[in-house]
């Protein structure tokens, strides 16, 4: 009888380690390119934010690439992507042929999440400006990282069925130089809750759109590093990256 318990033990165990095998072998369905690429201001928020992003793609079943290689951009090597994300990005960070290979990703119906910093990038690009949805002119300063209150504008958004109607917190709060009107906002700033706003009683802050094929989402929020601990702002760009990859939708 022993030996019957100790060969069915042996047997239940080496089906669960074939099982467990078998399972670490099953790719994730979705995958997205994560770009930190400076070529200005540097956030101390990437690492920390790319670490978090990471840590998303293992709970929610999608894998993450982090780079800075601007070579990453080539269509054969974009089109295992189903969206790219642009985190705390600077300034002119892709040259002619990487921005045509990303412009023909987003026509072939690849998706775009840009945090914070995207705005503040590649301003010679008129295409990639709208497909941000607004490029970056100042923030307050003295300090930058200040209190606000963000009002939710649409909450059927994956990126925004969590919020509450206003939700406090402390960022760095931009102001924009430029709006795409084809934008559709998820969170304004209420500009009375701070001292900063170039936009007075009208301050989008987050939106999404489709746009060239594609689909686009792009929230102002993450200049801190706390920002990537804070599981409402989790939330909120899982929800973002979720729609740009097409698991979930808009409505």
């Amino acid at each position: 009888m022993a030996r019957f318990i100790t060969l069915t033990l042996l047997v239940t165990l080496l089906i669960s380690s074939l099982s467990c095998a078998q399972n670490e072998n099953i790719e994730p369905e979705n995958s997205v390119l994560l770009f930190t690429r400076t070529e200005g201001w540097r956030h101390a928020s990437i690492e920390p934010g790319a670490m978090a992003v990471k840590e998303l793609g293992r709970e929610n079943g999608f894998t993450v690439t982090w780079t800075e290689d601007p070579y990453s951009f080539s269509e054969e090597n974009l089109a295992k992507y189903d969206a790219v994300i642009f985190l705390n990005t600077t300034l002119d960070v892709l040259d002619e042929p990487e921005q045509i290979a990303f412009e023909n990703y987003i026509q072939n119906g690849g998706g775009f999440v840009g945090m914070h910093a995207a705005a503040d990038t590649e301003y010679e690009w008129p295409w990639y400006g709208d497909l941000v949805g607004g490029w970056f002119n100042s923030h307050p300063s003295d300090p930058n990282v200040r209190d606000a209150t963000v009002l939710l504008v649409d909450g059927d958004h994956p990126a925004t069925e969590h919020l509450p109607n206003e939700w406090n917190r402390a960022d760095e709060w931009y102001n924009y130089k430029y709006f795409n009107e084809g934008t559709n906002t998820l969170l304004e700033l209420d500009t009375d809750s701070y001292e900063g706003s170039e936009h007075p009683g009208d301050h989008p802050i987050s939106w999404y759109h489709e746009y060239d094929g594609g689909r686009a989402f792009y929230t102002g929020l993450g200049h801190t590093s706390e920002s990537f601990s804070e599981e409402a702002y989790l939330q909120h760009i899982l929800g973002g990256i979720n729609y740009t990859m097409g698991v979930a939708n808009a409505d």
